[in-house]
């Protein structure tokens, strides 16, 4: 059977052969656990850890000690938000976010509010940024962290990180930032962004699934309770063997990602102004998101007047896009964040995310494009 085009790259990326190649060795070979200081298998896994969080640390702008090793970003989400919920409750237990954020941060976020915790969620205007202004005048004297995402998962929206970053140490407030999917993809360096605390991960730069980061700063020093405990690894911060092949892969997925980011943003960019220049061809076509303060590689379209499980189906055996969250896909309920846009529900349901990516091709784009207007064009209500 002949494989759909893949175009979900926010959902996930295959792993690139260079970072499958680098991997390979601490499997078999090279396979000692870093914690085992006593021999040279130990020294050897320790040897390559430490050289990947040289590199990751060098790619934000960051030292090596501030690189917590994490499950993916999803646990360091939990880690930072938790973390400092338990450090700094003594200080304040307000929490600010925006209801556009992915759900391994809404969800932390609605846990610490069931043990007593105040949080407030952001709206976004139209074109899913957020009102600066209000932002600063949320802050309050008993605000501990505000949690915002550098890059949306669903529609690419790119924050203005630094204005945030800046407005939350005027006011003495952490900031901590999602940037699992603009790790790789935009220039990020956690000084010039005011950033404390961030969350990355390698599977969506072409890196293995189950490896991610959490940075912390150190000067000054941010404090974040553990939520793993055994062992003390990670400076105390994340108990666990640290799973030596995916954090080279990381390191190495993230080495390859920003040598080649211009060029590689640059085509996943004209790839994406072509595939939104054909779907122009269809009425009632909607735009989710700023027409340009977003990730090269994003578009989410919305098509009035379509079943969107309709639409769907009529996709699969062509192409593979999704249309939200892969995180949130088994829930029945439309876009969370296509809703804060102020769409309505049906229109919400009618919404694909299209993810082009490293490998895609514009004879590719051509094909997806050809079949989603003939879609689109069947099934439009008259």
């Amino acid at each position: 059977m002949k494989r759909p085009i893949y175009l979900d790259c926010h959902a996930t990326t295959p792993v690139d052969e260079r970072v499958l190649e680098s991997m390979l060795p601490y499997f078999r070979e090279s396979f000692g656990n870093a914690a085992s200081v006593g021999h040279f298998y130990g020294w050897e896994a320790e040897a390559a850890i430490k050289l990947a969080r040289e590199a990751i640390a060098n790619a934000i702008n960051a030292i090596p000690e501030e690189i917590i090793f994490t499950s993916g970003a999803t646990e360091a989400n939990n880690l930072a938000i938790k973390g400092v919920a338990e450090a700094y409750h003594q200080k304040g237990r307000h929490i600010i976010t925006v209801q556009t954020e992915h759900s391994a941060v809404l969800d932390p976020c609605a846990y610490l509010q069931s043990l007593g915790f105040e949080v407030t969620y952001l709206p976004v205007k139209s074109d899913g940024l957020i009102d600066l202004h209000q932002l600063e005048s949320t802050i309050r004297t008993d605000t501990i962290l505000v949690s915002l995402m550098a890059a949306n998962n669903e529609i690419g929206v790119l924050q203005p990180i630094s204005e945030i970053g800046q407005i939350c140490h005027a006011r003495q407030v952490l900031f901590h930032s999602d940037a699992a999917q603009a790790i790789g993809k935009i220039p990020l360096d956690v000084n010039a962004l005011h950033i404390d605390l961030m969350s990355l991960t390698a599977h969506k730069i072409y890196g293995a699934k189950g490896i991610g980061a959490l940075y912390v700063r150190r000067r000054p020093r941010v404090n974040i309770a553990p939520q793993l405990h055994g062992g003390g690894h990670e400076r105390g911060m994340r108990s666990g063997t640290l799973y030596t092949p995916q954090i080279v892969s990381f390191a190495k997925a993230l080495e390859i990602a920003i040598e080649s980011q211009i060029e590689e943003q640059q085509k996943v960019l004209s790839l994406s102004q072509h595939l939104w220049q054909r779907l122009g061809e269809l009425n009632g076509i909607v735009l989710n998101g700023h027409p340009t303060q977003r990730l090269a590689g994003n578009l989410n379209v919305s098509f009035r007047g379509i079943n969107g499980a309709a639409l769907m189906l009529a996709l699969q055996p062509v192409v593979a896009v999704s249309s939200g969250s892969a995180c949130t896909s088994a829930k029945t309920a439309p876009s969370h964040v296509l809703t804060c846009l102020g769409h309505s529900k049906e229109l919400a349901y009618a919404s694909i995310r299209f993810g082009i990516g490293r490998y895609n091709t514009f004879d590719e784009i051509e094909i997806v494009a050809n079949h989603v207007i003939a879609s689109v064009r069947s099934l439009q209500i008259p």
